[in-house]
């Protein structure tokens, strides 16, 4: 844009929304462009911290006649960088949070993030289908599919999402539901933000006050014989497992505990739900494993489901890749156990399958039900090993392609290239064609940037 049409459109949007309109230069700007992923360099051409939907709407409208993209963000977890050509809308204002404890719902806006249901949920015994980190967006979560650290359990958490309200590209602000534009509702639930902005969600809450939580640390000297036999187990217990393990190198912070500074270990991850099964007696054979250098699993609040992976919750330059794996072979064990003396912060393996595997009551777009595992690598690009790290963790990843299912969206990492492929491999060909013919009417002329995934 030239400077007089970035003015006009900038006037057009401070004249049509009550939130702030803001402008590159300014330190708001910053501040607000600036996700939790500080490694993504946004550079919209203006941030509107929308007020509602109406903001959000008017957004909508002005950016397609200005020929302009407009890209959606609550906490900026996400990689996808916003460009010159978009407008960038921050639904941190959205702050509707309302709990139905006889319904047992949770009406959720576009700026809450996940902890802050569990809290409000909590005082009633329910509790949500939250990611590993409750610092995450609820919204964004939910529409990439939402895999919990009790998803074997109950499933995605878009699974049991009720209604959305969602502003399309035409500018219009719609409910839909399995009754109301069931085709865009369909496709919401799992197929990400590029149908939409959504604004707010009712999603279901379940009867959970407690769980049995937490991790179990090991030396990496432990590492292989406890992944052995962690792929093993996985196969014989019951949906009401949750686990994962992870590869961590972990730096010298003092925010965490003492034994584990500095030090690179294996983190088993176990969350147990059952009212009827002995969740001890089931994670047993992994602990008489190896000794640990820390186990915290036991008796936890829901509320503190964030302490079952220790997730960080503090900002930082973090690029990521994800891939759907239909096996763990011996060769893909003996390729995951190399993150340990490779420059990742964390190399992790979620087992997927129990309800998982299993379609929702209403039909939704989840890619990745067939999966068997899910592998995530992590890199932090910092000094001295910044400018390895893209190199060195794209290459770990490739190297399961042998086995490889695509890739779940939430955790597949930035948009661009390969990791978009790799989405679209994780639905099956008829789910594929159906997302691209629903994108293809409700935004044809592509106005949200989530779109570049297709």
């Amino acid at each position: 844009m030239t400077t007089t049409e970035s003015n006009t459109v900038l006037a057009a949007l401070d004249a049509a929304t009550r939130g702030a309109v803001l402008e590159p230069g300014t330190a708001e700007y910053i501040v607000e462009a600036t996700g939790f992923n500080v490694a993504v360099d946004h550079q919209p051409a203006a941030v509107v911290v929308a007020a509602d939907a109406a903001d959000i709407a008017a957004v909508v409208r002005i950016a397609s006649a200005a020929g302009l993209k407009v890209a959606v963000k609550c906490t900026g977890h996400s990689a996808d960088a916003t460009g010159p050509d978009t407008i960038l809308v921050c639904t941190r204002a959205l702050r509707t949070l309302t709990v139905d404890h006889h319904a047992r719902t949770a009406t959720i806006g576009a700026g809450i993030v996940w902890q802050e249901v569990l809290d409000a949920a909590a005082p009633f015994g329910l509790g949500a289908l939250a990611g590993s980190s409750t610092t995450v967006g609820a919204v964004g979560y939910t529409l990439g599919g939402g895999l919990s650290p009790i998803g074997r359990t109950y499933g995605f958490a878009a699974d049991h999402v009720r209604s959305i309200e969602v502003v399309t590209a035409d500018g219009v602000a719609r409910r839909a539901d399995e009754h109301q534009n069931a085709d865009l509702f369909w496709a919401l639930r799992g197929g990400g933000s590029a149908f939409g902005i959504v604004t707010e969600v009712v999603v279901d809450l379940f009867p959970l006050q407690t769980v049995l939580g937490g991790g179990i640390f090991y030396d990496i000297t432990d590492a292989r014989a406890v992944v052995e036999a962690w792929r093993l187990w996985v196969s014989t217990v019951p949906e009401s497992v949750s686990t994962s393990v992870a590869i961590l190198h972990l730096p010298p912070m003092p925010e965490l505990p003492e034994p584990l500074r500095g030090r690179t270990v294996l983190h088993l991850r176990f969350t147990h739900v059952s009212n009827t099964e002995d969740g001890c007696a089931l994670l047993a054979p992994m602990r008489a494993l190896a000794q640990p250098i820390m186990d915290t699993v036991g008796e936890i609040p829901f509320a503190a489901l964030a302490s079952v992976h220790m997730d960080p919750t503090d900002p930082m330059p973090a690029m990521e890749r994800g891939l759907l794996l239909n096996e763990l072979t011996d060769e893909g064990l003996e390729i995951f156990m190399t993150a340990a003396e490779m420059p990742l912060a964390v190399a992790e393996l979620r087992a997927m399958g129990g309800a998982l595997s299993r379609g929702p009551a209403i039909d939704n777009a989840v890619g990745g039900r067939q999966a068997a595992f899910n592998l995530l690598g992590i890199g932090v690009l910092v000094p001295p090993i910044a400018d390895m790290v893209p190199g060195v963790l794209d290459a770990f990843v490739d190297r399961f392609e042998p086995w490889s299912g695509g890739a779940f969206m939430n955790m597949a990492g930035a948009a661009s290239g390969t990791p978009a492929d790799r989405v679209r491999l994780g639905w099956d060909a008829a789910t594929r064609d159906r997302l691209d013919a629903i994108r293809a009417s409700v935004d044809p002329q592509r106005v949200f940037a989530a779109a570049a995934r297709w």
